[in-house]
């Protein structure tokens, strides 16, 4: 079992945690954009509160570590890597929580080329332990404006994980799939779990809109998040978000193995 110290000092390696590769100036922009509402980093979030620039701010210096000084405008930003612990201790007691009500659970990604791996480790446990991993809406179209303007993709699953791709560039099943931000295929998902299969997931599990779009609409859902990301981190204060884990989210796919492993032992997943 991956002791705790040794998970310490792979995020620290691994620029998970610590001095990360989202630039403060990055970090900034997303607070000034939330705090406006800008759609393009609300990632499916309607807030309840009036969050100002240096609400958000102060928000992500608690739920992160990231400076707290607005002075402080460039250079890395900085996750402490005992939130990160602390975020994943309490990702793996939702999931584990899940298990034992063998819960139906709905997986996605908007960062399919780095995290998929991490995501499917999850949605094998989940199912070895008698959960049901939904896959609804599989090969749905769905129209999402992107800074090229609006592109259709289409909904697809790897081994239990929803992503998009573009419609016939990759073949079915293979991978990566595309970088999203939006909540639109999470709703479709949910749709189509309603109406095809009559029934919604109980937990929601993956990062950007596929939590926070969940999470708008009333159900659990954990996942993990950057320092550029405060929507998910605004949704856990307001009690949409069940649980958000800082970490740096654009890392070598490999690196997230060990974080694999503690969830999995600490979710007592483990096969």
């Amino acid at each position: 079992m991956l002791s705790t110290g040794a998970l310490r000092a792979h995020l620290l390696a691994a620029r998970l945690a610590g001095p990360v590769a989202t630039s403060r100036e990055v970090s900034l922009r997303s607070y000034r954009l939330f705090a406006a509402r800008d759609p393009r980093v609300m990632l499916g979030l309607d807030p309840a509160w009036g969050w100002k620039e240096p609400d958000v701010l102060r928000l992500m210096a608690r739920k992160c570590g990231v400076s707290n000084d607005p002075a402080h405008v460039a250079g890395p930003d900085v996750i402490d890597p005992e939130r990160t612990l602390a975020g994943l201790d309490a990702f793996a007691q939702r999931l584990s929580s899940a298990a034992v009500r063998r819960a139906p659970v709905l997986f996605g990604t908007g960062h399919p080329h780095r995290l998929l791996g991490f995501y499917v480790a999850l949605a094998d446990a989940m199912s070895a332990a008698g959960c049901a991993v939904l896959t609804p809406a599989q090969g749905r179209c769905i129209d999402i404006t992107t800074r090229f303007g609006v592109r259709t993709y289409k909904l697809d699953y790897v081994r239990g994980v929803a992503m998009v791709r573009e419609p016939g560039v990759w073949p079915h099943g293979s991978e990566p799939g595309a970088h999203t931000h939006s909540p639109l295929p999470v709703r479709v998902a949910l749709e189509a779990a309603v109406m095809v299969h009559g029934r919604l997931p109980e937990l929601v599990v993956g990062d950007h809109g596929w939590v926070c779009g969940a999470g708008q609409l009333g159900i659990e859902a954990i996942g993990l998040a950057d320092t550029d990301d405060p929507a998910l981190f605004v949704g856990e204060a307001e009690g949409r978000v069940s649980v958000a884990v800082p970490l740096d989210d654009a890392v070598r796919s490999a690196y997230y193995r060990p974080l694999t492993r503690y969830v999995l032992n600490r979710a007592c997943l483990s096969q």
